[in-house]
């Protein structure tokens, strides 16, 4: 199986790029410095480890990574959407906007891998959401957050989109399994201990998490949110279908897709 990973190159994704590789499986690792993607393919075992580079607040950028995965040799059966801003430090607690002009978070952690997985879904047969607990309704009338900004507001909006999208997207697709999941609390990443200076869950247990819903048992199940590997309930936005398909809309709108059949 091949498995591609955005965001590999420090904390659950170098973690969980660790697990894949000693399990045998073929990689793809994305980063946006091509030398600590480099180093951390250099440092797993087995050949068949291959790197991408993209800024995933560019989307152009987006579109060209997933040129160069679908033109590659080992294409991806497994995407796990990882790559993310937190809600405050190392990038900082006030407003930004990518370079296409989307509050920066939204773009990141929500519209890079939206785009990512419609530009690839002819290939992939799973589709791993990290998502989080920390959820926070979508305003549409408001929908880059320009009044009443904060960090905290601004992932938790980016959580509950990847997570909603990732149910529409299970109903329009059957055949791919897609599911999210908040894979830890407070689990010892770059982006926990400068923000929050302390940890709660261990990475072990975040890998433990997203290898079952990448390759474990359940690949029939899709459409759902996890708290690690229990199923449970999302925000309650996740549940209203008109919501659902207006952030749909929007995304396709935002991204320049012509979205799917």
């Amino acid at each position: 199986m091949t498995i591609l990973i955005t965001g590999a190159t420090d904390g659950l994704g170098r973690a969980l790029a660790e697990r894949f590789a000693a399990d045998g499986h073929s990689l793809i690792l994305h980063g946006r410095d091509a030398g600590k993607v480099a180093r951390t393919a250099d440092s797993l075992p087995g050949n068949d480890v291959r790197t991408v580079v993209a800024d995933l607040a560019e989307l152009e950028q987006v579109r060209r990574l997933a040129a160069e995965v679908r033109d590659s040799t080992g294409r991806p059966d497994v995407l796990v959407s990882n790559a993310g801003i937190g809600s405050g430090e190392p990038d900082g607690r006030h407003r930004r906007t990518s370079a296409d002009g989307h509050e920066l978070r939204f773009a990141v952690n929500y519209l890079a891998g939206f785009l990512l997985t419609l530009e690839l879904l002819p290939l992939l047969h799973r589709v791993v959401n990290v998502a989080s607990l920390g959820q926070h309704p979508i305003d549409f009338a408001d929908l880059m957050i320009e009044r009443g900004y904060s960090g905290i507001r601004a992932y938790g909006q980016s959580k509950l989109a990847q997570i909603m999208s990732g149910f529409e997207l299970a109903a329009r697709v059957p055949r791919v399994a897609v599911n999210s999941l908040h894979p830890g609390t407070y689990m010892p990443t770059k982006i926990v201990l400068q923000e929050i200076g302390h940890t709660v869950d261990t990475l072990e247990s975040g890998v433990d998490a997203v290898h079952r819903l990448a390759v474990g048992e359940p690949g029939a199940v899709t459409g759902r949110f996890f708290d690690r590997t229990r199923e449970t309930t999302a925000n309650a936005q996740a549940y209203d279908e008109n919501a659902r398909r207006e952030l749909w809309r929007r995304s396709l709108e935002l991204v320049g897709h012509p979205g799917i059949d």
